[in-house]
């Protein structure tokens, strides 16, 4: 099997946690042949199918060592390798909406891409809860300054963040007190320019936004539960968060089980659900994360679990 993941430069991978590098790690184990190419080497010509100029990897993870070695780039149809994984982190910016496109494309010609081209555009991951809003805590998506005023004042305590954002950043808390709320507003709409979302503060937080894995429909039994530190009101990973796995609650497993089969049946394999609380707060499709976060910490091997899905679908 040839399998091609479609991601960011190899050499920013922080293998001790990325995701990504475990898949990679889990295909090569198993014997199959692992490729890589960037959303830039991605093109098509007319009269011809859709390509990627990829490079097969050979991975070596002895201590020190470089953990992969990068063969020649061939342009490769898309639709020759057994699967294409698109794991490119967000933001999902025009370049990114125009990689769907060719992803699409190839998938017409009988690419098997994952997760679907087309769910991946009709699924941002701030404003895919839209569909769910039984789910939520109470939510504004707007660019109108007053209307974000005017829900700060019903509900005191509100959290604004940039629809476009990962990792925490540009996420804000405004406390009853308003401080800095005009300021926070001109800066993420950009005077009107930029949509943001705003949702009523979750205290839940305090124990942590858990990431809920769902592989092809299916919950990961344990999650991710990314925990504030001092001061801090995120509690993502790469804002300083602390990370530890827990075993999913009834009410998160009533969340996966109501949310995996819709998005499985509409193209989305591996999804991350984040929820505080028995809130959801966002559907993360692009390049969900934390297998070796819970693994490390369970002992559930979820790059197995991933890899064996995928087999089923190829």
């Amino acid at each position: 099997m040839k399998i091609l993941f479609v991601a960011d430069r190899l050499e920013t991978f922080k293998i001790e946690k990325d995701t990504t590098f475990a898949m990679m790690r889990e295909c090569d184990r198993r014997g199959m042949e692992v490729f890589a190419c960037e959303v830039q080497d991605l093109f098509w010509l007319s009269g011809d199918l859709v390509k990627a100029s990829a490079s097969r990897l050979s991975l070596d993870l002895t201590p020190q060592a470089q953990w992969f070695t990068r063969g020649k780039a061939v342009n490769h149809p898309l639709k020759d390798f057994s699967a294409v994984l698109m794991r490119k982190d967000p933001p999902f910016d025009v370049e990114y909406f125009y990689a769907t496109h060719l992803l699409q494309h190839a998938s017409k010609e009988g690419a098997r891409v994952f997760n679907d081209p087309a769910a991946l555009r009709d699924h941002p991951e701030k404003l895919a809860i839209l569909n769910f809003s039984h789910l939520i805590s109470p939510t504004l998506v707007t660019k109108n300054a007053q209307l974000i005023k005017a829900f700060h004042e019903e509900h005191q305590d509100i959290i604004l963040k940039p629809l476009d954002g990962m990792g925490g950043r540009g996420i804000y808390r405004v406390k009853s007190d308003g401080l800095n709320l005009g300021s926070l507003i001109e800066t993420l709409n950009l005077e009107g320019q930029q949509t943001v979302m705003v949702q009523r503060f979750i205290p839940d937080i305090q124990k942590g936004d858990k990431r809920i894995l769902l592989i092809d429909g299916q919950p990961v039994p344990f999650s991710l539960a990314r925990i504030p530190q001092g001061s801090e009101v995120r509690g993502n990973l790469a804002a300083g968060g602390l990370g530890v796995a827990q075993a999913l609650t009834k009410r998160d497993l009533e969340i996966a089980h109501e949310l995996g089969p819709v998005l499985r049946a509409k193209g989305l394999f591996l999804v991350g659900l984040d929820v505080i609380g028995d809130k959801l707060t966002e559907i993360n499709v692009t390049s969900p994360t934390c297998f070796q976060e819970i693994t490390d910490q369970t002992g559930f091997d979820v790059a197995s679990c991933f890899v064996d899905a995928l087999i089923q679908h190829i």
